[in-house]
């Protein structure tokens, strides 16, 4: 049995180093660290306490718990396991999506993907104190759980995230198609893995799925954040046509050049761009909701237009 210290930050580091990078990758309107932190420690505690107990009980269901059957085994691992663990990854989701920090699609995406690092971590801190060999077959395992389950667990659940911020600001029946068909997909993205590691010979093919998989979250999540940068584009340049933000602005706020200095006063750099991306998000929010979010969404609206308004009311243009 390896030292629970070593497999502590074998477990801890990897994880965290990958949600660093995640959140870093939002280029446009970064997530609460104190948001985001709760879908990890979720994904650590809350739903591996669930996932355990959810498989127990489908085991209980099926009468295999203490099968020795060559049966039982792929059962619980490829089939229970990706039910039971996207089913309690995603349950914070359900939770969280309600809140005014989850309402672009790559905000679905980071929190889904914190909740499937926090779980991995867990799962792989178990996994590394209870493997008993010597070092360099230890270190295998790190490696393989790290650079494959984790970011398995990362890909499928921020996949799920991803379908419920887009129903969130849906209308009609693909509001409620969307998070049956994101919990789904992480759940056979999840079942597609397990079989791929699941029998003797099967890690070229758990390679070429779980790279193939690193593509598809890439891209899933790029495609938003260009889509996002259109937003801003749109909803600014019809905020500039009404006098509230110069017009050579637009294109800074939905690029990087918001980051460096010298554009704009210092002292209200980031509020500005902060306040005017919400603005621009929430005006496309208003369009595409009704009811009470709707009447919710307005009063947003108005409120970012005045920050972004009092703002600009000095002197505040770099010299």
């Amino acid at each position: 049995m390896m030292s629970i210290t070593a497999s502590f930050f074998a477990a801890v580091l990897p994880m965290t180093f990958f949600l660093s990078v995640i959140w870093l990758m939002d280029k446009y309107e970064k997530e609460s660290l104190r948001f985001v932190a709760m879908h990890f420690i979720w994904g650590a505690v809350g739903a591996i306490i669930l996932g355990i107990s959810g498989s127990f009980i489908l085991k209980f269901l099926t009468g295999l718990i203490g099968h020795t059957s060559h049966f039982g085994w792929p059962i619980e691992t490829i089939i229970f396991a990706p039910f039971s663990e996207e089913l309690s990854k995603g349950l914070f989701l359900l939770y969280s999506i309600n809140s005014k920090q989850f309402d672009t699609v790559s905000d679905g995406f980071v929190y889904g993907s914190a909740i499937g690092l926090g779980f991995s971590m867990t799962e792989n801190f178990i996994y590394y104190i209870i493997f008993k060999t010597n070092f360099h077959s230890w270190l295998y395992i790190v490696i393989i759980r790290t650079l494959f389950a984790g970011l398995m667990h990362c890909i499928a659940t921020g996949t799920f995230g991803a379908y419920l911020a887009k129903a969130k600001f849906s209308t009609g029946i693909i509001k409620y198609i969307l998070p049956f068909a994101g919990l789904a997909l992480a759940m056979f993205i999840h079942f597609l893995w397990n079989i791929s590691v699941s029998f003797e010979g099967a890690y070229f093919n758990s390679f070429l799925f779980i790279t193939a998989l690193i593509v598809f979250f890439i891209l899933g999540y790029k495609l938003p954040l260009v889509y996002e940068q259109r937003i801003i584009e749109h909803e600014l340049l019809e905020e500039s046509s009404f006098g509230l933000i110069p017009k050579s602005h637009v294109a800074i706020l939905s690029s990087n050049v918001r980051f460096r200095k010298g554009w704009i006063a210092e002292n209200i750099r980031k509020s500005y761009s902060r306040f005017a991306m919400r603005l621009a998000f929430n005006k496309t929010q208003f369009r595409k909701c009704n009811g009470n979010m709707k009447s919710l969404i307005a009063g947003e609206i108005e409120k970012n237009r005045e920050a972004v308004r009092s703002l600009l009311s000095n002197n505040i243009l770099a010299d």
